[in-house]
C-alpha cells in the first residue's frame, strides 16, 4: 500500500479518499461542499485508486460524503474559463478526432475498473446522483440507496450524451426502452423507482446507508472468493450466450470449482 499511500493527500485534494480494510476497500468522495462535483481530477484520481488496490480485496464499497452522492460534472467545464489546468468542453471540441477520443477514453477509466472480474463492488447512494454521478453509482456492480436518491441522466437536455461507460449497465439493468426514457427526459428517478425496475438491490433510509452497505459487504465476503469470482463471471458473461452456451459455461466453471475444492486445482 505504500504507493496509495504517497498519493493519498493528492487523491484526497481530487476528491477521493481511499480505506482498505484487509479484504474491504471503501472509496470516499469527499468534496461535500461541492456536492461532490466530479472534474477530469477527481477522475484521475478514482482510475489511480483502482489500479492501486492490493490483491486481497475482495470487496468495494464506493460512498460519498454529504446529502449528495455527486451532482455530475462540475460546472466549471462548461465555461469559457473552465477547471485551472484542464481544457474545457470548448477546448476539447477542438482537438483532433484521436486526441478527443483518447481524452474521453482517459476520463472513461475512472468508471471501468469497478467491473473487474476479481472484485465485487457496491456504490452506497444518497440525495442526487446526476449525470456523472449516476453512471459511477451505475459503474458498480451493486447499488443501495438511501430513500433520498435522485438518480438523473441529464447529458442529453445540455445537447451531450453519456460516454463515461454508463450506457451498457442503464440498458442492462432497465431495458432499451426505459433507459431511453430516462436518458432523453433527463428526469429524476426517485429509490422506489430504482428498485422496482433494478436500478438499486435496495433501499433504506438515509440514517441506515452506510450500515446497510456494509453490511451487504461482509455478506459478500463471507461467501469463498474463487466461487464468488466463477459466479459473477458466469452472470456477466449470460447475456452474451444461449442457453446452451450458458449451461456450457456453468459446467466448465463447476468442474473447476470442484477440482479446486479436491486439491487437484492447477
Amino acid at each position: 500500500m505504500t504507493g496509495a499511500q504517497d498519493h493519498a493527500q493528492e487523491w484526497e485534494q481530487a476528491g477521493v479518499r481511499l480505506l482498505v480494510e484487509d479484504a474491504l476497500a471503501t472509496v470516499t468522495l469527499c468534496h461535500p461542499q461541492r456536492r461532490n462535483a466530479q472534474t477530469p481530477a477527481m477522475w484521475r484520481a478514482l482510475a489511480a485508486v483502482g489500479r492501486s488496490l492490493p490483491g486481497t480485496v475482495r470487496v468495494a464499497v464506493l460512498r460519498a460524503e454529504g446529502v449528495s452522492f455527486s451532482a455530475g460534472l462540475d460546472r466549471a467545464m462548461f465555461t469559457p474559463e473552465g477547471i485551472p489546468g484542464e481544457p474545457n468542453l470548448i477546448a476539447l471540441a477542438h482537438a483532433d478526432d484521436a486526441d478527443l477520443d483518447a481524452t474521453i477514453a482517459g476520463y472513461q477509466e475512472a468508471f471501468t475498473w469497478w467491473r473487474r472480474p476479481d472484485l465485487v463492488t457496491v456504490a452506497a447512494v444518497q440525495g442526487h446522483a446526476v449525470g456523472a454521478g449516476f453512471q459511477l453509482a451505475l459503474a458498480c456492480d451493486l447499488r443501495v440507496v438511501a430513500d433520498d436518491v435522485q438518480f438523473a441522466m441529464k447529458e442529453t437536455s445540455l445537447g451531450l450524451v453519456p460516454d463515461l461507460a454508463g450506457t451498457k449497465p442503464l440498458t442492462d439493468l432497465v431495458g432499451y426502452a426505459r433507459a431511453l426514457e430516462i436518458c432523453a427526459t433527463g428526469r429524476w428517478v426517485g429509490a422506489d423507482e430504482a428498485v422496482r425496475t433494478g436500478l438499486a438491490n435496495l433501499a433504506v433510509p438515509a440514517a441506515d446507508l452506510d450500515a446497510a452497505a456494509r453490511d451487504l459487504a461482509a455478506a459478500l465476503l463471507a461467501a469463498p472468493r474463487d466461487a464468488v469470482i466463477e459466479t459473477k463471471a458466469l452472470l456477466r458473461g449470460a447475456a452474451g450466450r444461449d442457453h446452451d452456451a450458458q449451461r456450457a459455461a456453468e459446467r466448465a466453471a463447476q468442474a473447476r470449482r470442484m477440482r479446486d475444492l479436491a486439491g487437484l486445482g492447477d
